[in-house]
């Protein structure tokens, strides 16, 4: 780890120890947040994904067949959603939840190609998708709740509309993506549901118009695949966290404005995009791949995990660290 993060020579009042966990606060910046372990959420299986409702109350998880929903505040399990339909040979392990945003809804995303949505208090399955040719890595809900977007193996990102059932497909054929793994590993809606961002394993970021299907922005920087994107709230920021071990901020603002900049895209397959969006900060400190990222709801903080075992708070406005928390065996 950084010198500031490493936890066997920190100062003690710069580490707080738990029984099994342990957080270490950076001696560069000034200490604001506090951590405190809650729950520990035991299961049986692995736990590929964890997802919060909008509201804070609920946790969903992704295992081995079965989608768990706890409550956050007692940490009890609520709910377990389990399809009885698919079959019971071999493993089906669930990589992508996302909860609607009124929290009456689950979305999951499976090895088996599909996407349930469950009506979470009657426990059934709403509606199931179908479509994607490989594995579902990623799934996020527009902020109306109309539109879910999912990412998977297949190269494409899909834009589906719960109204209606239609869907919207977003490939990835660009020239030079044909001789790489171009599997999008993570989608995001941007919170005004006009953009459609995906990571992919052949590094590059990729900005969509969710109505024209467009490609409307490459982003270029990440050495290693991009395996997490996110918005920030006010939709003019864009994290990516990557297996190069670092997180980017790209400032995406240029994109919502829809002015003369924006192109329609690449059609043709020719490399015509007009760059509005560029890379303003770097998030450099883990010291293993980065597999997930998030921006909290007021935008101040970007939190990290990595397959160091640590998870990171940095601030959003200055890629500083703030502390770095470990608590797990192994990075999953």
């Amino acid at each position: 780890f950084p010198d500031d993060l490493d936890p066997v020579n920190v100062p003690p009042e710069f580490k707080k120890d738990g029984s099994d966990w342990f957080a270490v606060f950076s001696r560069k910046t000034k200490r604001v947040l506090d951590v405190t372990l809650v729950h520990t959420l035991i299961h049986e299986s692995v736990v590929c994904c964890v997802r919060f409702s909008a509201d804070g109350k609920y946790l969903a998880t992704g295992c081995n067949r079965t989608a768990q929903i706890y409550d956050t505040k007692t940490g009890q399990k609520t709910c377990v959603l389990i399809d009885e339909s698919a079959g019971k040979a071999g493993d089906l392990y669930i990589r992508s939840v996302c909860f609607s945003p009124d929290g009456k809804y689950l979305a999951t995303g499976a090895e088996d190609k599909q996407i349930r949505i469950w009506d979470i208090a009657k426990k059934r399955i709403r509606n199931v998708f179908d479509g994607h040719q490989q594995e579902i890595y990623s799934l996020d809900f527009s902020l109306d709740g109309r539109l879910i977007v999912s990412g998977s193996g297949d190269k494409t990102a899909r834009i589906w509309d719960m109204v209606d059932g239609t869907s919207k497909v977003l490939t990835i054929n660009d020239p030079d993506s044909l001789n790489n793994d171009a599997g999008v590993t993570s989608v995001a809606i941007s919170p005004n549901g006009q953009l459609v961002a995906a990571g992919s394993l052949d590094t590059v970021v990729r900005i969509w118009d969710v109505a024209t299907g467009a490609l409307v922005e490459r982003l270029r920087g990440h050495r290693d695949s991009v395996y997490s994107v996110a918005f920030t709230p006010d939709g003019k920021g864009l994290v990516s966290g990557s297996l190069d071990k670092t997180l980017k901020y790209w400032d995406v603002s240029g994109l919502l404005t829809g002015g003369s900049k924006r192109k329609d895209g690449v059609a043709n397959g020719k490399k015509d995009l007009e760059k509005t969006s560029q890379c303003t900060m770097n998030f450099v400190g883990h010291t293993d791949y980065v597999l997930s990222v998030a921006v909290s709801h007021d935008g101040q903080w970007v939190v990290s995990g990595s397959k160091d075992r640590g998870v990171q708070f940095w601030e959003a406005h200055s890629a500083n660290v703030q502390c770095m928390l470990q608590g797990h065996k192994n990075s999953g």
